[in-house]
């Protein structure tokens, strides 16, 4: 019970770290790009064949952007604090509900893409770790190290050449129906799965020779049985492990990758906010992110500790 409540402890003290660094990063980072922030925002609001310098200076007095950026800084902490993100600079609206909205489409994608990789990656790094030393081994080796070091950004534009310019399979970017998901979603679960595919491999191939799997089968079990009751379980820690740890890679790819494809979800909102200087958008955005991340950091804790409780106090 006490370690349990350790370690909920030390979660919402991560919590509250991500959430100081990431506002303080994200402001001043926007306070450090150049340009007219009251043009930027109102260009936002209006477009820019219609901004003047009098909308700009209307946005300036209106959000009073000539304020000192401690203050502005300070007044967005005092809002998180009573849980409000504050309202977005260029439409006004709350930045919570924009976000709610946002984060719906980029889980799904970031989920189609997490369901995809482990459709590809795990049972091939199965079959090589059984394998290991063969032929599909070697293959699957230069296959992975080819596609982790493929960018995702162009890992997106091959996909949309080849499967939506050249063969006309796939739509090349938009939202709404199923096809839409296919191209985003396997540009991100290309880079997973070749990655989990080599972890799975490694961890196939070192429980495969271990002492306690060639006693499995000096008892007469089949291979199917040896690999469900002694193979899997093992796996699936390591597997576990690294997803949760690439998270943050997925959230990268998820920013890059719905700009591509015109996906409108937290990543394509982010860059949009970034670009008009709604600020307290890129702060809250910035911050729901880093707060995923450790969430998932603590899910994958549990779900490790469930599969293998011999790593608990290691």
């Amino acid at each position: 019970m006490s370690g349990a409540l350790s370690q909920l402890g030390f979660r919402l003290a991560q919590a509250l770290g991500v959430a100081l660094v990431v506002g303080l990063l994200s402001f001043l980072m926007m306070q450090a790009l150049p340009g007219d922030a009251a043009f930027r925002i109102a260009a936002g609001r209006y477009g820019y064949d219609l901004v003047t310098a009098e909308a700009a200076a209307a946005v300036r007095a209106e959000l009073g952007l000539d304020r000192g950026p401690l203050a502005a800084f300070l007044g967005w902490m005092a809002d998180l604090a009573r849980l409000n993100l504050g309202t977005s600079l260029v439409s006004g609206e709350r930045v919570a509900e924009e976000i709610a909205h946002q984060l719906g489409a980029s889980l799904q994608l970031a989920g189609a893409a997490l369901a995809l990789s482990l459709l590809i990656g795990p049972p091939l790094g199965l079959w090589a770790g059984l394998h290991a030393g063969g032929r599909f081994d070697r293959a699957l080796l230069v296959a992975s190290a080819a596609f982790r070091s493929v960018p995702q950004f162009l890992m997106g534009l091959v996909l949309i050449v080849v499967l939506a310019v050249q063969f006309r399979l796939l739509p090349a970017a938009g939202h709404g129906a199923p096809a839409h998901f296919v191209l985003p979603a396997l540009t991100l679960a290309l880079g997973l799965a070749a990655a989990s595919a080599r972890i799975t491999r490694d961890a196939m191939a070192r429980i495969e020779a271990s002492p306690h799997y060639a006693f499995a089968r000096w008892k007469g079990l089949s291979e199917r049985q040896v690999l469900w009751r002694h193979g899997l379980r093992n796996v699936a820690a390591p597997v576990l492990t690294f997803l949760g740890m690439q998270f943050v890679t997925l959230a990268e790819g998820v920013v890059v990758v719905e700009t591509i494809f015109g996906w409108p979800g937290i990543g394509h909102a982010l860059i949009h906010a970034v670009f008009h200087r709604d600020v307290p958008m890129v702060q809250g955005t910035a911050l729901v992110m880093g707060l995923g991340f450790v969430l998932v950091n603590a899910l994958t804790d549990v779900a490790v500790r469930r599969i293998d409780p011999r790593g608990v106090g290691q």
